[in-house]
């Protein structure tokens, strides 16, 4: 049996599961039954992410992303990552892969601009997990192809010439990146339809998804022989995003996945933020669909012991409501995780005057991506812990349990024959 804890003071320290603690608060955990199959764990690649990589010495680098996706290191073993289709929040600068305007032929269309960085990073990550899975969202179309005329805010214009360019161009993108060597497994249609954003963004309504999926991106795919999978995402609602936006959860997956045509060629659903508040419904009425979380929440900045407990409640939320995947949002960031618009954020690991520090998130991913294979099942858990734990059986038959103790005092408990107890805040994960 191996054991690692994390805490405030100690982040990921061999320990005794056995240990007794005579004041430990007994609690109660079982097993269930076997739930969704997971598919893997993962971050998302951005430019500034890239960037810190880069200030950082060779030999440092490649330590960053040997921890980051390698099998056979100690570190995360990512298996499942997203990326932009032109500029992300966390591009050194807004673009897209076409802005000449009326190209609706996609003539002009490029991806030259990810060979500084998304190129070389993904292939990075690739060398060292060949295996490694990709979906990919836009923030914002062409700025021409929107209205108002600008890659922040606005909607795209609802016209058949634009939709059928705009299919083409998602088509293009993916073409292009396979000529690369890079295979992109899934194609989520737009980054938070929900938000009005200073940066890249644009609103989607579920009416528009379910034409624009059904009557052109779904047929062109099958026309262009493209196997890539088309996920409704990545869904950020039900949200009120300003006076004039307000959604629930069937105004997106309830209106597209009811659409036969849409129906067919989606895949599944992807929430993030406010979407995690629609995930359990969708999946109670559309369970033959998969679903991801697609993007961790940022925090400030600060990359504190709290905030790490809080995403690790989002882990175990996501994972209890039927997710296949978890993405974290920036695996490494500059001191403060500044946005090139002002917005810090806090990341997995920090480049900083040429060392690199790993964060207290970095160790919540490891907790559950270290040891939990892709294939593994999602185990149903029940007793007074399964409100801070999550388990999963590998395909080679070995136990993953994690679980956070959220209390002053020490936890004990009885699982799969074993007296587990874990020390005051603190999470832990057993591997049986």
């Amino acid at each position: 049996m191996l054991c690692y804890t994390t805490s405030r003071e100690a982040c990921w320290t061999a320990a005794d599961p056995h240990t007794p603690a005579p004041d430990a608060v007994r609690s109660t955990l079982a097993l269930g039954k076997e739930g969704t199959s997971w598919e893997g764990f993962g971050g998302c690649f951005n430019e500034l992410s890239q960037i810190a990589l880069l200030s950082l010495p060779e030999e440092t680098r490649e330590k960053a992303l040997d921890l980051l996706f390698a099998p056979e290191e100690d570190g995360l073993r990512l298996s499942f990552c997203r990326m932009p289709i032109g500029a992300s929040d966390y591009a050194e600068s807004w673009y897209s892969h076409n802005e000449t305007e009326g190209d609706y032929e996609m003539a002009h269309f490029s991806i030259d601009r990810d060979r500084k960085y998304l190129l070389p990073y993904i292939k990075s990550a690739l060398k060292r997990n060949p295996g490694l899975r990709l979906f990919a969202s836009p923030w914002s179309p062409p700025t021409w192809m929107k209205y108002p005329k600008a890659y922040n805010f606005g909607t795209l214009v609802w016209e058949e010439k634009n939709l059928q360019a705009y299919a083409l161009y998602f088509a293009r993108f993916l073409e292009a990146y396979e000529a690369e060597g890079v295979h992109i497994d899934q194609l989520h249609v737009q980054n938070e339809p929900v938000s009005t954003q200073k940066f890249p963004s644009c609103i989607w309504t579920g009416e528009q998804f379910r034409e624009f999926i059904g009557q052109y991106l779904g047929p062109l795919f099958e026309e262009r022989g493209i196997d890539t999978r088309i996920w409704l995402g990545t869904i950020n609602g039900p949200e009120t995003d300003h006076r004039t936006l307000y959604t629930r959860w069937h105004d997106y997956a309830g209106i597209v996945l009811h659409d036969p045509d849409a129906y067919r060629y989606v895949e599944g659903v992807s929430y993030q933020w406010a979407g995690k508040y629609a995930l359990e419904n969708t999946r109670r009425a559309f369970p033959e669909k998969k679903y991801i979380q697609s993007e961790n929440e940022c925090g400030d900045g600060e990359n504190t012991w709290e905030y790490a407990r809080y995403i690790f409640e989002l882990f175990h939320h996501y994972i209890s409501d039927g997710v296949c995947a978890y993405v974290y949002w920036n695996m490494i960031l500059a001191p403060k995780g500044r946005s090139t618009w002002g917005w810090p954020q806090n990341s997995m690991m920090t480049a900083e005057n040429g060392e690199l520090m790993l964060n207290y998130e970095y160790y919540v991913m490891k907790h559950f991506s270290r040891f939990v294979q892709p294939g593994a099942a999602v185990m149903e858990l029940t007793g007074h812990m399964a409100g801070s734990a999550a388990a999963f059986r590998n395909p080679d038959g070995s136990l993953v349990l994690v679980a956070h103790n959220p209390y002053p005092r020490p936890i004990a408990f009885t699982f799969e024959g074993e007296e587990i107890t874990i020390a005051p805040d603190t999470i832990c994960t057993v591997v049986m």
